[in-house]
């Protein structure tokens, strides 16, 4: 369903189908039937965090560049909302179950089917810079430039073509952005399309702004979720969690040194980790090494003044206040980074007339809690970290400034692409090609429920119960199968978008309990789920 489709109304300008890799089409001179692709994605990257979504929090004018001249996409969501997993998905097509990257542990078969070599084996130039986090060099790529596992924020490590390189000086997202200009400016003449994987590690934790971004930072506030201080009523899956801002590590994420708070009281999501809060505080002290004497002198008054305001507000009703402050300062500082590079990136595609035939697509691996329900991170399928950001932007398909509500995967990605260079697709891929969605009309058989697993359990990070579940456009059915924690619960997102009330056992709820009840199922022999 939805492969490789032939737009008739743009027969003049687009054929999916493709010609051979050798085609002299001229790309700069005018529209080709082969479009180059730049995929951006960062980490942990919350809807609510981009002003195309909403300006409550900060403004993000590059990415909005990127809605403003295509797609944007309000509901878009993962199916499993963790880094590795969320990516071996993206570059599959597949579910985790499928694929076998269920967690950030588990396993990736590099030797599986995934969209670039795909792209090419079609003749396309393809490369990856930035954050990649599955182990291996992905086969299919003719230059690769990623960061070891996590990365750091400053002066990193990078895997050049399989060869380690000695830490490189200065700030991640910027580097990475050099490193895709150099790219784009060796692609800009020739006659090969390209895909570009430009994945940033912002804005995962622990959230190290620029040094240029840290004048004024701690004077910036932020206004507070309304549930900020959840208590959890009716959810205990929730309450059990460990990821509660309250409970976030003083050093490695607040940015309190030794000097001024010597034992963290923070658990940090490390509960189950004998010795997780020291080994997570050295490496906050780890990084504050890796920065060189001018790095360091920037951010000295910076940890001075953090240290003297922990001090002052440690213990008191102010307390909670001021960690989500902290939180949300560091966090969108990392995002602003993320927002001005891919500036760069986009002036660039303008000036060298490339922008005219590439597909842009903006993207996060998931979404992420920005004190909703007083947490950090991602996991749950709750909808702060299940949905994620996507802005596609395609001048020849997609009339600027459009928007869709249809529920997309992250899984719809690689057919899209396939489909928007006229490469065949698998018939085992799990998801959609998006372009029907490009003309503003979403089809009749398009899903009225997607499907969402998640595999850690709550002997990991961050106490997560193991879950499954289903979402329309209404209703939401989860289903925990973590033991001692086995339960369902029901929420309606029309009258409680903030997901405060589980109502499984209203009466008033009851059929539609069991519509969704038979939706999991029904979605479990589909995807062909069997655990």
């Amino acid at each position: 369903m939805y492969r490789c489709l032939y737009l008739l109304s743009l027969a003049g300008l687009l054929c999916t189908c493709g010609p051979a890799p050798d085609s002299d089409t001229d790309r700069r001179g005018g529209v080709s039937d082969r479009p180059n692709i730049i995929f951006i994605m960062s980490d942990d990257h919350a809807q609510r965090a981009i002003s195309a979504y909403t300006d409550e929090l900060i403004q993000t004018p590059n990415l909005d560049r990127i809605a403003d001249g295509g797609m944007l996409f309000r509901n878009s969501f993962v199916t499993n909302s963790i880094c590795a997993p969320s990516r071996a998905a993206i570059l599959t097509g597949k579910y985790s179950h499928i694929n076998g990257k269920i967690d950030n542990l588990s396993p990736f078969d590099p030797d599986q089917w995934t969209f670039p070599e795909a792209l090419h084996e079609a003749g396309y130039r393809t490369s990856l810079f930035g954050k990649h986090h599955l182990t291996y060099v992905p086969k299919g790529l003719d230059e690769y430039r990623a960061l070891i596992d996590q990365g750091d924020y400053y002066n990193p490590t990078f895997i050049h073509n399989g060869d380690t390189l000695a830490p490189t000086m200065g700030y991640t997202t910027r580097l990475i952005t050099d490193y895709a200009l150099e790219e784009l400016r060796r692609n800009a003449d020739g006659e090969q399309p390209f895909m570009m994987l430009y994945w940033h590690k912002a804005p995962h934790r622990n959230w190290m702004p620029d040094t240029s971004d840290l004048p004024g930072l701690l004077d910036k506030t932020y206004p507070e979720p309304a549930n900020l201080r959840d208590d959890y009523a009716g959810r205990p899956r929730a309450e059990h969690a460990d990821m509660r801002i309250a409970d976030m590590f003083v050093s490695q994420d607040l940015k309190v040194i030794e000097e001024y708070e010597p034992n963290d009281p923070g658990t940090g999501g490390a509960t189950f980790w004998e010795g997780g809060t020291e080994r997570m505080a050295q490496y906050f002290y780890n990084e504050i090494d890796r920065l060189t004497p001018e790095q360091r002198a920037a951010w000295k008054p910076f940890l001075d003044r953090v240290g003297r305001e922990w001090q002052r507000v440690k213990g008191t009703d102010e307390e909670l206040s001021w960690r989500y402050q902290r939180y949300m300062q560091d966090y969108l500082a990392s995002v602003k980074s993320v927002d001005d590079n891919v500036g760069r990136v986009l002036d660039y595609l303008d000036e060298s007339g490339l922008a005219e035939n590439t597909i842009v697509i903006y993207t996060s691996d998931q979404g992420f809690y920005l004190g909703e329900h007083g947490w950090y991170d991602k996991r749950f399928m709750y909808e702060e970290s299940h949905r994620t950001p996507l802005l596609i932007k395609y001048p020849p398909l997609i009339e600027p400034g459009t928007s869709t509500d249809a529920l997309v995967l992250n899984i719809d990605l690689a057919p899209t692409l396939l489909d928007l260079a006229g490469v065949p697709a698998p018939e085992d891929l799990q998801g959609y090609s998006l372009v029907p969605l490009f003309e503003g009309e979403t089809p009749a058989d398009w899903r009225d429920y997607i499907y969402y697993r998640y595999y850690q359990q709550m002997n990991s990070f961050h106490r997560v119960a193991r879950h499954e579940g289903v979402r329309g456009n209404r209703y939401k059915l989860i289903h925990f199968t973590e033991p001692g924690f086995e339960g369902y619960e029901l929420y309606d997102l029309q009258e409680d978008p903030m997901e405060m009330e589980n109502r499984i056992d209203d009466p008033s709820l009851t059929a539609e309990k069991e519509r969704l009840q038979t939706e999991l199922r029904e979605k479990r022999r589909e995807l062909r789920v069997t655990d």
